[in-house]
């Protein structure tokens, strides 16, 4: 399994579509899974410790977890099949591992309040990673970063980010096998 952390949420300008883009500790290489808005949201307000007045699903479920004396071990994204991404969720309930099977959305929003690992298995890296080249990392994506976000920002629309993120979308088949 590879180990991964939320690099950030991007979206398309366009339709508003939603992806979390999870880098592998230590490297440049990454997978980009899409999600729904409020899953992103969801993750976004989690990494940036952002605590909503009151609690959200995912921070129900934690609280659920923590009071029956469960904790979130780490999130595994298991698999990709007919273009959707499996998760699970190792739970240590006394020292006896629990696996739930939960929407990788879903899971990583988990995983970011529990502050608990995720990984995302081998197969799955080895068919749909990508290597981050000098280029991405200097092209000025659209995007909405977890580390700099508001939830309520407005979307900029200068032509030339457009563009780029043409550049980007374009590069995504969410119905490929890649």
């Amino acid at each position: 399994m590879v180990r991964v952390q939320v690099d950030s949420i991007r979206f398309s300008l366009l339709t508003q579509q939603r992806i979390v883009v999870l880098r592998e500790l230590n490297s440049r290489r990454y997978v980009t899974i899409w999600i729904g808005p409020f899953e992103a949201d969801a993750i976004a307000l989690a990494v940036q410790g952002h605590e909503p007045p009151r609690p959200m699903t995912h921070d129900l479920l934690l609280a659920t977890v923590k009071a029956l004396g469960g904790t979130i071990r780490e999130v595994v994204v298991s698999d990709f099949r007919d273009s959707t991404f499996f998760a699970r969720l190792v739970i240590d309930n006394n020292g006896q591992a629990i696996e739930l099977d939960s929407r990788s959305s879903d899971a990583i929003a988990l995983a970011v309040r529990a502050e608990a690992p995720i990984f995302v298995a081998d197969h799955v890296m080895d068919e749909l990673g990508h290597m981050m080249d000098d280029q991405d990392e200097s092209e000025d994506i659209p995007t909405t970063s977890v580390s700099q976000a508001e939830p309520e920002a407005a979307p900029t629309t200068d032509e030339e980010e457009l563009s780029i993120f043409r550049k980007f979308i374009d590069s995504i088949d969410p119905e490929s096998d890649q």
